[in-house]
């Protein structure tokens, strides 16, 4: 993959940043209450929030901050956890569902306090839309809206019609859609740097370029750079599908895939209105889900498509332009002036797992794509555990969480089998 003169992979996003700031190399010895391990957003709402707390910081990231899925991300902010109300009911019943469901809230309330408070200038935007594309999937979106309005005083949320989902978003693969007011989007990128300048400010000492090549399991811990260490109290693992073979213990939780993103050229004003009626998020009920929404400049953001393994497509731009042309065929004519890719993990259930490894490693990962509020708020939450309470943190902890079959060794290929199977689904 290309990288731009800042050192990001090329992407829009890269192309779009606001204020980049170049963070040393950690280079000689510290000291610090804790150590962070990644620059994405847990890494970065963890270390702003011990910050605010009075702890020492230090941070350390590989590349540069938000260089991974946090900074190339679809940009959708989803309300709930990444299965809905409907699937934690079955789980988990009633109660844990909507305690699990006001944590999310608690979560998108969070980006948007922070980016107040941080002017971060991210392109916030409310709303998000998503297009039922399967017949066996009628009713899903009423379901849901009746759900979250009696059971999890969360109205505003309905079922359109498969005319009123074509006035908004102009595409025929949508059956009907449900339609969420509360739901956000924005620029992950920009989000991310705001975090980390606010981190800085906070008094937290970043560093990028600075690959963790190991660390001691004793108290306090020696975190080891190829030009430095940091010896602290505790450690934070905010790496996610970034972990490589860093942490054993926790890297069989978690599936690496990749997902990739294009953006067209610029369509106008009013013909990127004709095509989504505003700059909200859309993705749709496919196991490998088409998202996309609008850029400022009325581009069309678009990710589709995914892979298991350790490479990128050659073509990137040749890979996603069928999804986006089966949804918008329309597009036909239409460029595309940047094409990424970025890597997150998956759980096996879908849902994040977080905990707490001996003697003093804390960790969070296995987002699932629904990273943004859900990575964010796993910050804060590690940030209220390390300072002594741990009862939300441990609301998380207590999630089930399965070792993908097979460990590390083998997961690849049953991931393969497995969607496979889910795609064919998808088209019959």
């Amino acid at each position: 993959m290309t990288r731009d003169q800042d050192g990001y992979p090329e992407s829009y996003y890269a192309a779009t940043a606001n204020d980049l700031v170049l963070y040393p190399n950690l280079s000689g010895e510290l000291e610090a209450d804790v150590c962070v391990i990644g620059g994405g957003f847990t890494g970065l709402a963890a270390a702003l929030n011990l910050a605010e707390a009075g702890r020492s910081v230090v941070l350390l990231e590989a590349e540069r901050i938000g260089y991974g899925a946090s900074g190339r991300c679809g940009g959708l902010v989803g309300s709930g956890q990444r299965r809905d109300v409907l699937e934690t009911e079955a789980l988990f019943g009633l109660e844990r569902s909507r305690a699990l469901w006001d944590l999310a809230e608690e979560a998108k309330a969070e980006i948007r306090r922070r980016i107040a408070v941080h002017r971060i200038d991210c392109g916030l935007a409310d709303g998000q839309l998503v297009g039922i594309h399967k017949p066996a999937y009628a009713g899903y979106a009423a379901e849901l809206a009746s759900a979250l309005e009696e059971r999890y005083e969360y109205p505003g949320c309905r079922a359109l019609s498969r005319d009123e989902s074509r006035t908004r978003v102009a595409t025929d693969d949508f059956l009907e859609a449900f339609w969420d007011p509360g739901a956000l989007a924005l620029h992950p990128l920009n989000f991310a740097i705001g975090l980390a300048r606010a981190a800085q400010e906070a008094g937290v000492r970043v560093f990028e370029g600075s690959r963790v090549l190991g660390y001691s399991r004793k108290t306090p811990a020696e975190v080891r750079t190829a030009s430095g260490r940091v010896i602290a109290r505790d450690i934070v693992l905010g790496c996610n599908g970034y972990l490589g073979r860093l942490e054993k213990r926790v890297a069989g939780k978690i599936m690496p895939i990749n997902n990739f993103m294009v953006a067209t050229e610029p369509l106008g004003e009013q013909r990127a209105l004709e095509l989504i009626d505003g700059f909200y998020g859309v993705h749709d009920t496919r196991f490998v889900v088409n998202y996309f929404r609008l850029s400022r400049d009325y581009r069309l953001l678009f990710g589709g498509g995914e892979n298991y393994r350790a490479g990128f497509p050659a073509d990137i731009r040749r890979f996603v332009r069928p999804y986006m042309l089966k949804l918008f065929p329309q597009l036909e004519d239409v460029a595309l002036d940047f094409a990424w890719g970025g890597t997150l993990s998956v759980t096996v259930n879908r849902l994040p797992h977080v905990g707490r490894l001996r003697p003093n490693v804390w960790f969070a990962q296995g987002y699932s794509g629904h990273g943004i509020s859900t990575a964010s708020f796993a910050g804060k939450l590690l940030a209220e555990a390390i300072g002594g309470d741990e009862s939300r943190f441990d609301m998380l902890a207590a999630l089930p969480t399965m070792t993908f079959p097979g460990g590390t060794l083998l997961r690849y290929p049953g991931m393969v089998l497995g969607m496979l199977y889910y795609g064919i689904r998808d088209r019959f």
